[in-house]
């Protein structure tokens, strides 16, 4: 905290009056099948966004990230897109999304610094787009309620507010994957959003996209998350995100349903003739992709780790092979995890094209694990890996 009231103080010339946190995640399961509204298990980890903020008094709003060279500066009365400094995108779509249900505010400044890494497939957009709704929520305090906003909260005498609500968390993610959506232009599902508030410290979360239910499973102990970044960067913007969600919602209309979540296996079978081969492959991938997931969660009750790790090999696969959204170097990823004592499971996390790796490892492996892939992986590609260590942590406050 002290680097960032720091850095706030270096740009803006005083102290910030708020400061929030919202932590990156991991998908361990379900991939791609949140806006199918599917099932996910997902973890927050402990790689997070600090926003500190204070507010001004000549309605401009304006922003600084350790991350990025550009600073931002607007009118709170004009929030427009600048491809000069496009990662203010994601904040300036969370205060429409908030204008658009009558959510008040003025000017103020905030400062950004973060460990998410960016493009490895740990979601800081989400990380930034929840810590604005949160930043927002501390500088002119609000409640969202299905119809708009309710009466605002009050803060306490400490000048603290009271803790969110799971409803307000839900409706807090929606408003951040619109913003996603409609202001950047990656048409998301609510995974990231959701995984960033309802992060529970050695606690997966289990994710029902259609019913909005939110479920905590524990972490069996002596299991460790370790993340490996392939370092090809994906850009989701550029096309190849909606262009899977396209053929997953033609399928689920060619199919006469509302989405793929309605369609089981047999069903799909039964009407392969009606897709394009695109289409099957797709869905082929998120049915597989939502059965994984029930069974993951039933091994995790069974403290069978060994059938857990498959599951996750097998999800990969289906990346690999059906989906194809993988690339060599998460496949690589992948098979060098497979051979290394004490790996249970692998995959690609995220939205794929690049980024990283989610691997579970027996906590007593750990290390070795970890040295045996970085040589492997820079002999075969050239590249320098450092796996990462990730502790599940509570959601974004």
């Amino acid at each position: 905290m002290t680097d960032l009231k720091n850095f706030f103080k270096q740009h803006f010339g005083s102290w910030p009056v708020h400061r929030v946190q919202a932590p990156g995640r991991l998908e361990l399961l379900g991939n791609h099948t949140d806006y199918n509204r599917g099932l996910v298990l997902s973890l927050a980890v402990d790689r997070n966004l600090e926003m500190a903020s204070a507010p001004r008094k000549d309605g401009k709003i304006e922003l600084v990230s350790s991350a990025f060279p550009e600073k931002e500066r607007f009118a709170c009365d004009r929030i427009e897109k600048n491809d000069s400094a496009a990662w203010a995108g994601y904040v300036k779509g969370v205060l429409l999304q908030l204008r658009q249900r009558r959510v008040n505010f003025t000017g103020f400044n905030a400062a950004i610094r973060s460990t998410v890494p960016l493009g490895a497939g740990m979601s800081s957009s989400a990380a930034l787009e929840v810590a604005t709704a949160l930043t927002i929520r501390r500088l002119f305090p609000f409640t969202l309620s299905p119809g708009g906003i309710a009466t605002p909260p009050k803060r306490n005498s400490r000048g603290e507010l009271p803790p969110l609500s799971k409803p307000e968390k839900l409706a807090l993610a929606g408003v951040c994957r619109n913003a996603e959506s409609e202001f950047v232009g990656v048409n998301c599902g609510l995974l990231d959003q959701i995984s960033c508030l309802f992060g529970k410290a050695s606690h997966l979360i289990e994710i029902d996209c259609q019913h909005l239910t939110v479920e905590h499973l524990p972490l069996p102990p002596g299991v460790g998350v370790i993340v490996c970044d392939s370092g090809v960067k994906h850009e989701l913007a550029d096309g190849a995100y909606n262009a899977l969600r396209r053929e997953c919602e033609s399928a689920a209309r060619a199919l006469g349903a509302a989405s793929l979540r309605a369609v089981d296996a047999a069903r799909l079978q039964a009407n392969k003739t009606r897709l394009t081969e695109r289409e099957y492959q797709c869905a082929y991938h998120v049915i597989g992709e939502n059965h994984r997931v029930v069974c993951a969660g039933r091994a995790l009750w069974d403290g069978d780790l060994a059938q857990l790790g498959e599951y996750l090999f097998e999800s990969h696969a289906s990346s690999r092979d059906f989906f194809k959204n993988s690339c060599p170097e998460l496949d690589l990823l992948v098979d060098l995890a497979r051979a290394q004592p004490g790996c249970l499971g692998a995959r690609l996390s995220g939205g794929g094209f690049g980024g990283a790796t989610i691997n579970l490892v027996r906590e007593s492996e750990a290390e070795r694990f970890s040295q045996e892939i970085a040589t492997k992986y820079e002999e075969q590609t050239g590249r320098k890996l450092s796996p990462s260590r990730c502790r599940l942590v509570d959601g974004a406050g």
